[in-house]
């Protein structure tokens, strides 16, 4: 679940956290693959860490190609599509926090929590721009304000004000929850089908990887 634009990411952490195994090594790592460019074995993480990146990566090239991904860019109208990537990302993550219960034992105030105490341990391996806004992260929630149209609808405005300053101009990311609320129950009909799927590809996948290990 990927967007880049030049340098900016998205916030679609959660889902991501959400599939990466339960060890602290594993969350780091599937949350770090938006910051840790080139090949991972270059990269002065633990073999826990990489494997968590490796992850990361995966699961975005199965997101861009997924059918349900695809059709849920179409419902975004062309003067934003060059966006749609951003636009789904946090729409997917809502839906994720929105249901969290359906696909997790544990409440989603905990395992944010979780995830915030991880990052302050961890702050001296952590990459100087996730460090940059970690206090802000953890202080507004962002991970649990996902639960609402209306904290998605912030880190978009957030998004589009960085990216004016950034290109010096307006651009059409404004605005976009309108995009999420014509669609929304479509979108998350789409997201539905294709979170399960995305379950069974990592579990496919990390068992593949652990008999190839073991080969």
């Amino acid at each position: 679940m990927r967007f880049k634009h030049g340098n900016l990411n998205a916030m679609n952490y959660l889902a991501h956290l959400f599939l990466a195994e339960d060890t602290e090594e594993s969350r780091l790592g599937n949350l770090l693959g938006d910051f840790v460019k080139g090949p991972v074995v270059n990269s002065p993480y633990s073999p826990g860490i990489k494997e968590g990146i490796e992850t990361h990566r995966k699961i975005d090239i199965y997101t861009d190609s997924h059918r349900k991904f695809l059709e849920s860019k179409k419902l975004i109208s062309p003067e934003r599509r060059r966006f749609a990537g951003i636009i789904l990302d946090l729409t997917f993550d809502h839906f994720l926090a929105k249901n969290w219960r359906a696909y997790s034992d544990s409440e989603l105030g905990p395992f944010t929590q979780g995830v915030y105490e991880m990052l302050r341990n961890n702050t001296p391996i952590l990459p100087i721009k996730l460090v940059s806004f970690l206090p802000r992260m953890i202080q507004e929630d962002w991970l649990g304000s996902y639960r609402k149209l209306e904290g998605v609808s912030l880190v978009i405005e957030r998004l589009a004000k960085r990216l004016e300053r950034k290109f010096k101009r307006k651009n059409t990311l404004q605005g976009a929850s309108r995009e999420i609320e014509e669609n929304y129950r479509e979108l998350e009909r789409n997201f539905e089908e294709f979170f399960p799927e995305l379950i069974g590809f990592v579990e496919n996948y990390r068992s593949s990887s652990l008999s190839q290990s073991q080969d």
